[in-house]
């Protein structure tokens, strides 16, 4: 059997590795899998508290905040593992999570990544929003989930409980294999945080592998831990690293319309953030756009390096349509009403 590495990325999260770190050693008991924290350059007293209270977790220091997709890149190049997951410090997994997700691995060759489903530590009758049954995204780039459309989440009756493909696998909890990751250079640092693992998984899908969700290994995720869903910086990141993106992954003339459309959709949201007095979102906004125009030169360099490793472009996970006009003008708020959606 292979071998498995649980890394959990921390920065001053020292609360949330007492609250959630004895659930993960309880539930991931498994000979094959260690357990590890990555961290962070932490000024608070998170290392010296996971060495005296659990000395059998290794850990890994890092000498600076690299963000989500640094931290990560850096701790896992030090890593010896078959499989990487990649699990937030304020997952709480569910009674035997881990080896539904070793054995979908183990059992198909094409299947580059997967992930649990993901319900609401909060409210654990919910989807959490973080990536609910498995991440899609439509036409225009915009991510969406199997129980979760925009802002809009659906409480979990065992209705996509149904293992199959989908896009992206959230970075909350993404198992894949160790050997991809790094030979495709893992997650893209300039992003720092947010839609990197969604990156990711179209760039492993560009190259022909599978993506699925494994409904029967269950996580609760508390989510926006480190940064609120409406804080203004996630705001920033979203919209910017949204456009990096599709410039990296899309090919042909398709890029070109997108980008074009998009941009006319993130102007209507930047004035939808005035009219709604949230001019610091409206700000972030502009500063994500200025933000993508400088980074665009290397944004085109990843790409053209990507080409050769590019054997498919068109995916059926992909929704053919606009989700946010299915959601604001068809009124559709559940996945299951997408009915042009064929998986």
């Amino acid at each position: 059997m292979k071998k498995t590495a649980v890394v959990i990325l921390n920065w001053n999260g020292r609360q949330l590795l007492e609250k959630f770190i004895p659930v993960v050693l309880k539930n991931t008991q498994h000979p094959k899998v260690d357990i590890i924290v990555a961290d962070n350059a932490s000024t608070d007293d998170s290392v010296n508290y996971l060495k005296k209270q659990f000395p059998q977790i290794k850990i890994i220091s890092l000498e600076e905040n690299f963000g989500f997709a640094g931290g990560y890149n850096k701790a896992l190049a030090q890593v010896d593992a078959d499989y990487f997951v990649l699990l937030n410090s304020d997952i709480a997994p569910e009674p035997n999570w881990i080896s539904p997700l070793i054995d979908a691995m183990e059992n198909d060759q094409k299947l580059a990544a997967c992930m649990p489903k993901i319900r609401a530590f909060n409210n654990p009758k919910e989807f959490e929003y973080a990536g609910a049954s498995g991440g899609y995204i439509d036409v225009f780039g915009y991510p969406f989930c199997r129980g979760r459309i925009l802002n809009h989440i659906e409480e979990d009756k065992g209705q996509y409980n149904t293992e199959l493909p989908v896009f992206w696998a959230t970075g909350a909890a993404l198992m894949i294999k160790a050997d991809l990751y790094l030979n495709t250079g893992g997650l893209d640092e300039s992003f720092f945080a947010h839609m990197e693992e969604i990156d990711l998984c179209w760039r492993v899908k560009n190259m022909g592998y599978q993506i699925k969700v494994i409904p029967s290994s269950e996580v609760l995720h508390v989510g926006g831990a480190t940064l609120d869903q409406q804080h203004p910086k996630k705001t920033f990141l979203n919209f910017r690293n949204n456009l990096l993106m599709m410039l990296k992954n899309l090919s042909g003339w398709r890029l070109f319309i997108i980008l074009f459309v998009r941009m006319i959709l993130d102007g209507v949201a930047a004035l939808h953030f005035i009219l709604k007095g949230e001019s610091k979102h409206f700000v972030a906004v502009f500063k994500a756009h200025m933000s993508f125009y400088r980074l665009i030169p290397d944004a085109i360099r990843k790409r053209k390096q990507q080409r050769p490793l590019r054997i498919k472009s068109i995916h059926k996970e992909m929704y053919p349509q606009s989700i946010i006009w299915a959601f604001y003008f068809k009124k559709l708020r559940k996945f299951s009403q997408l009915r042009h959606y064929k998986l």
